[in-house]
């Protein structure tokens, strides 16, 4: 009878359990491993030979099976080795165990057995604790990460010389493992103390957090336009710990995590190059791996001179922003990655970026090239589309220091209150931005006046129903920062003059 031993393949940013079922035949020594292994785990075979002799095992002068079930699902990665080891070692009766069922096996082997560290972890152990697995076997450089996962039963091994060991004792302490909540991010030295002289569209930024609203702002060169961006992480609410875990999972999936063991507690941010290629934006590869739109889940995604993009690249865009979902196809399978995130874009008004100075030579048909590079349809999924001015020379002269991100996160945080209340039915919704259409004839009722106002901008602008249900959103966004149950006309105005951008190209085309 074959031997099964338990461990895990990742899937998107989840992890299924395989089980690793090895059997010996009479016929010439080789090991055969199937079941849709990559390279990685075809590669293996070498490495479980050296490992289990240079413990001083014996590994089986016979044909060696190997099955990774189930097996009409693409497996990548080393970290079946230690599974597989121990696998071969329990079949052959050289280790013992009545236990071996209730353990899952992570770890990639070296050729003198020492036990590596691997990626994804995290979903593997939470995939675990899902299926009644409460037992794990990990790297020593995984024991904390795989310890996020509470009311599981973390064991961490240098070498295979030491699981072995472990089984052969057959003395198992099943304390669970303490949960340490750290976070690997250091604290943020950027503040927006620092913006000076832009009071007018800080207002407009703190909505844009409050409601979790797409922003794009345009201006000329050292207005201040990154450094407001960069700025915006400061100022949202802190993550839950849901949040936190999935956030975690996607960077233990893609390796990207700093400090094995410790939860990614603020909220990411992330800022591509222009010239950053589609996949690499969206996601995708041999093995379609998270891009950056799925790294800035739950936090910002910052594209600064978004111009510059590639127009296919920001088209790939149009699909993840209405979803927060992207899913990357293959021939033969496709993977599901959470793409929620909060997109701040920075561009200049025209190709030599000072445009309506006098120094501007640029003709209106280059400024419309230039803008053209950003389409209608991406710039109708942005809520929020602000001119940032130059900064006043005695603004700067008088060193007057801005709002302080605490200050401005502080009412950030009242108003992201009332929306989780608000939603609190409702899974996976905490903000305005996420509104549904039923949820916006609910919770967005005009009055009159408001409804004529916003009537009368909807037809001298011919804006789209995206449009327009945009605008309700934000006008929510602006009642719950002034805690009114009831959206305002002043709301509704200020809804308004969040699209300069669309609103001056229209008034070019009709120039």
């Amino acid at each position: 009878m074959a031997s099964v031993i338990n461990s895990f393949a990742i899937a998107g940013i989840d992890a299924y359990v395989v089980n690793i079922e090895t059997d010996t035949i009479y016929g010439q020594p080789s090991v055969s491993i199937v079941g849709l292994g990559d390279a990685a785990v075809k590669e293996a075979r070498e490495r479980l030979e050296a490992a289990i002799n240079h413990e001083k095992y014996e590994f089986p002068k016979m044909k060696v099976v190997i099955n990774l079930a189930p097996c009409d699902m693409k497996k990548s990665g080393s970290h079946f080795d230690l599974g597989m080891a121990i696998g071969i070692l329990i079949k052959t009766k050289q280790v013992t165990s009545d236990k071996i069922n209730e353990f899952g096996f992570i770890g990639e082997l070296s050729l003198n057995g020492q036990i590596r560290p691997c990626l994804g972890v995290l979903p593997m152990a939470i995939e675990a604790k899902k299926k009644g697995i409460n037992n794990l076997i990990v790297p020593k450089e995984n024991y904390t990460e795989a310890k996020l996962v509470s009311e599981l039963n973390i064991f961490a091994f240098e070498t295979l010389k030491e699981v072995i060991e472990f089984f052969e004792n057959d003395i198992y302490d099943f304390k669970l493992s303490s949960y340490d909540r750290n976070t690997y991010n250091k604290s943020n030295l950027l503040d927006f103390r620092d913006v000076q002289g832009q009071d007018s569209i800080i207002d407009f930024v703190i909505a844009a957090a409050a409601g979790g609203h797409n922003m794009i702002l345009s201006g000329s060169p050292g207005c201040g336009k990154s450094m407001i961006a960069k700025r915006i992480p400061t100022i949202l609410p802190s993550m839950i710990e849901e949040e936190a875990l999935e956030v975690t999972k996607i960077y233990s999936v893609a390796g990207l995590l700093k400090s094995r063991g410790s939860l990614v507690e603020a909220r990411p941010f992330r800022s591509p190059h222009h010239n950053a290629s589609m996949n690499s934006l969206i996601g995708g590869g041999n093995y379609a791996k998270p891009g950056e739109i799925s790294l800035a889940h739950n936090g910002v995604l910052f594209l600064d001179e978004i111009a510059e993009f590639n127009k296919r690249t920001l088209e790939a865009l149009r699909q993840p922003m209405e979803d927060n979902v992207v899913t990357i196809s293959r021939v033969k399978y496709s993977h599901s990655y959470p793409a929620s995130f909060m997109l701040v874009a920075a561009m200049n008004p025209c190709p030599c970026g000072y445009y309506g100075e006098e120094r501007c030579h640029c003709t209106d048909y280059e400024v419309m090239k230039y803008r053209s590079k950003i389409s209608g349809p991406i710039l109708d999924r942005i809520d929020i589309q602000k001119y940032v001015q130059p900064v006043n020379f005695m603004d700067l002269s008088e060193h007057k220091e801005g709002r302080s991100s605490k200050e401005l996160k502080d009412i950030v945080d009242k108003a992201r209150k009332i929306q989780t209340n608000r939603y609190k039915s409702i899974n996976s919704f905490n903000c305005n931005a996420q509104m549904t259409p039923a949820l916006i004839k609910e919770f967005c009722v005009l009055d009159n006046e408001s409804s004529k106002i916003l009537r009368l901008a909807y037809e001298r602008f011919k804006y789209s129903a995206r449009t327009y249900h945009k605008f309700l959103r934000v006008a929510r966004t602006f009642a719950d920062l002034e805690e009114s149950q009831r959206i305002r006309k002043d709301h509704v105005i200020k809804a308004l003059l969040c699209r300069d951008l669309e609103k001056e190209q229209a008034n070019m085309i009709v120039v």
